[in-house]
């Protein structure tokens, strides 16, 4: 009986360790929680889940409606380099020291942890794909342009038709397509272009990861819409140019707002008052570049959809800023109006149980780090600075944050639920800006030198200089080196 005892306690003994082994505990894989990263490139908000009356987005409006979709998300500087080194390390460009493109992050910051670093240390095989930090557009297409190669296992550099068609593209300024007016209406297919192929790579790493179970940190930076604006030719019938509605100023306009503020928007000479035919055009062309990037994203999304990822995978879409298509007389970025500031995002997947909603607090863009440390049970560094939207992805009536800070060149502004509050130079001493969006939701009605916004301003430069500081707070554990004549110097 002894024995017969012995024997029931080691067969119920082995049982529970094949259940121990079958467990989620057993498998780091299977416990872990993928994120998929997916953005475009100088995408404002024309789309239709933000609303606009044109733009066909049916794959991006899809994921709106599986998420949280946040009405008022703001970039931190709009501008690529900058904005991208500083949502990639969820520190504020104060703290990253980037105010300029073309920089490695690590010349400034030479130990910060990126975000895709933190889930590559953790266990994580982190792929990038495409456009995630600063590149030279359409120069760096095809290359690894300023990337950061500590933040990933694997990298894919798509190069397309579309970098061998730049003699075919127009543009304002002829030869020159990455900072200025350019399109083209491509001949070809979507598979052809360098962000079809983009997408080809994602749907391939997709099935390749759900084949090995392997959690993944997946990211795809697409290159549209950033000039060139080039799609498919049928991308651009679906925009006749006589239904394309151009921004107008009234007269005046520019007198109303401060000088530096003046100067943001009217610094490409060749796009000042920009004759109507070639407004409808570069219009047309954007809204095209948004489809076409559209599409692609929609193949991925159904590809983690069939691999049955969709169930484990965290879906971030974004865009690096905001952009002008002919507001405030300006066309592309660099100001510091909700046109540039004003980024889409949404968030989908385990965790986010406000499916469906909009989150009508403020948000920013140094906010994924630790959102998405939080949603995959991770604990980001003491260096990031911004907050968890977790609270908001379960409840979107709930606000994480009270402002969004957004700086450039030597403006900074906030924007609460109601107000955009900017002040260029120290404390405002090159001018101050002040927008109502219950009533000027297109900022062209400056309350800065209204006297009966005065108390107003009061407040609201208290609650800016507050938010200044905290972006200048030296980050925990991050080595930051500054240039000054050349040299490195330690700060």
């Amino acid at each position: 009986m002894i024995h017969s005892l012995g024997r029931s306690i080691t067969r119920v003994f082995c049982l529970l360790l094949l259940v121990l082994c079958a467990s989620p505990m057993a498998s780091a894989a299977e416990a872990k929680t993928n994120v998929l990263f997916l953005i475009c490139d100088d995408l404002n908000c024309d789309l239709g889940c933000y609303g606009h009356p044109q733009v066909k987005s049916p794959n991006i409006d899809q994921l709106a409606k599986q998420g949280v979709r946040f009405e008022h998300a703001y970039c931190q500087f709009p501008l690529c380099g900058p904005s991208r080194a500083s949502f990639m390390t969820g520190m504020y460009p104060d703290q990253t020291l980037v105010h300029r493109n073309a920089i490695y992050i690590r010349e400034h910051v030479p130990n910060v942890q990126t975000m895709s670093q933190m889930f590559r240390n953790n266990g994580y095989f982190a792929t990038r794909v495409g456009k995630i930090y600063h590149y030279n557009v359409p120069k760096h297409i095809g290359t690894g342009g300023h990337d950061d190669p500590y933040s990933w296992n694997q990298t894919f550099n798509p190069r397309g038709r579309d970098v061998d068609d730049e003699d075919k593209i127009f543009s304002l300024t002829p030869g020159s397509f990455g900072g200025t007016l350019s399109w083209l209406a491509a001949d070809g297919t979507d598979e052809e272009q360098t962000d079809g192929i983009a997408a080809d790579i994602a749907v391939e790493q997709l099935k390749q990861f759900a084949r090995k179970k392997q959690p993944f940190f997946l990211a795809v930076g697409l290159y549209r819409p950033h000039t060139p604006y080039v799609a498919p030719k049928n991308y651009f019938e679906m925009y006749p140019t006589d239904q394309i509605k151009v921004p107008q100023i009234p007269e005046g306009y520019l007198e109303t707002i401060p000088k530096p503020a003046r100067q943001s928007v009217t610094r490409k000479k060749n796009q000042i008052k920009l004759p109507d035919n070639l407004s409808r055009q570069a219009i047309q062309a954007y809204y095209a570049s948004i489809t076409f990037a559209d599409a692609q994203l929609g193949k991925i999304l159904e590809t983690l959809k069939q691999t049955g990822l969709d169930d484990n995978t965290i879906i971030v879409f974004t865009s690096d800023h905001g952009y002008h298509m002919g507001e405030h007389g300006h066309w592309q970025k660099t100001t510091l109006f909700e046109n540039a500031a004003r980024v889409p995002m949404i968030i989908a997947g385990p965790g986010v149980t406000a499916k469906g909603q909009t989150a009508l607090s403020p948000a920013e863009m140094v906010d994924f780090y630790p959102t998405l440390a939080e949603l995959c049970a991770l604990k980001a560094p003491a260096s990031t600075s911004g907050v968890s939207q977790v609270p908001t992805l379960k409840d979107a009536a709930t606000a994480s944050r009270e402002s969004a800070l957004t700086q450039y060149a030597n403006g900074y502004s906030i924007r609460t639920p109601r107000y955009r509050y900017t002040e260029w130079g120290d404390k405002g001493e090159q001018g101050v800006e002040l927008y109502d969006h219950e009533t000027d939701t297109v900022e062209m009605k400056n309350l800065g030198n209204d006297p009966a916004t005065a108390q107003l301003r009061k407040r609201l430069a208290h609650h800016l200089h507050k938010r200044i500081e905290q972006a200048n707070q030296k980050p925990k554990g991050v080595k930051q080196v500054k240039f000054e004549n050349r040299r490195r110097v330690p700060r």
